[in-house]
């Protein structure tokens, strides 16, 4: 996200990044998923008022061209834009940088070298290995491009989901891999990857949960995951959590639909 630091014309720009600073204040911020690969869902999740919509390259049928359409739907809303990877791969990671998004959830990170590569891969050298252009949307297409190298590796937040048992067992070799901001659970790939196909609620799998809680809580680190509905989402946040997504577009569309159909065949009885 970019923020004049002037009010005339042609002022200069600086890359800030609205979310990072409210997470260090340890303040609970909630999220939307945009999976439909729709500048138009994006902008409407937007204007609702949630503090950062999470486009979703890893389960969503969109690519880098629908992302920017739909980053550039969020800008002037309030909403900071971020995205999830579809793999913890340094080049898909440093294209989908380069639209401007202000961070990056990247699933399926295991270890802390998986964590490392995850940090070097969205930082420019020598903190990292991304690719340097000036020509992409994140560097204005040019013309903010000093600024933006400047402030990028400081401002963009890293997020790497803990999905496996693997991953709960070194949760605190990852939490200390320096430029890692915090984790996101993935609830439903725990559950699966520990044997519990799509069942979250398991409770082994909800002990495995609690322990990586803890540990993030210990480290001082940003903590995320997903809600089902607010009731969930309120105890997710009385338990530490601090990013967490409270609806998908297209799950609440397909919801909201399917209960109207269904009070439809209630009004209207089956001849």
């Amino acid at each position: 996200m970019y923020a004049s630091i002037h009010t005339t014309k042609g002022a200069a720009m600086t890359f800030i990044n609205p979310l990072k600073q409210m997470l260090r204040e340890g303040r609970l911020t909630a999220g939307a998923w945009a999976q439909l690969a729709s500048p138009v869902t994006a902008e409407i999740l937007s204007e609702a008022g949630f503090d950062w919509i999470l486009v979703d390259l890893e389960h969503g049928p969109g690519d880098v061209a629908t992302l920017v359409a739909q980053v550039q739907a969020i800008k002037g809303t309030g909403a900071v834009p971020l995205a999830r990877a579809p793999w913890n791969d340094l080049v898909v990671i440093k294209r989908m940088l380069d639209t401007g998004i202000c961070g990056l959830v990247i699933p399926y990170v295991n270890t802390a070298e998986e964590a490392r590569a995850a940090v070097r891969a969205c930082r420019y050298p020598p903190q990292g290995i991304r690719g340097v252009a000036a020509s992409p949307r994140a560097h204005g297409y040019g013309q903010r491009a000093g600024d933006y190298f400047r402030q990028a590796n400081e401002q963009l937040l890293i997020i790497t989901q803990v999905e496996t048992p693997t991953a709960v067992e070194n949760v605190d070799s990852i939490l200390e891999v320096e430029g890692l901001d915090g984790v996101f659970i993935g609830p439903m790939d725990l559950a699966t990857n520990m044997g519990f196909l799509g069942n979250p609620a398991d409770p082994a799998v909800q002990h495995a949960m609690r322990q990586v809680e803890s540990r993030v809580k210990a480290s001082g680190k940003v903590l995320g995951t997903i809600a089902s509905g607010w009731q969930e989402a309120q105890a997710l946040y009385d338990r530490g959590y601090q990013m967490v997504t409270l609806m998908a577009d297209g799950t609440a569309l397909a919801a909201v639909a399917a209960e109207l159909v269904r009070q439809f065949h209630i009004y209207r009885p089956a001849a």
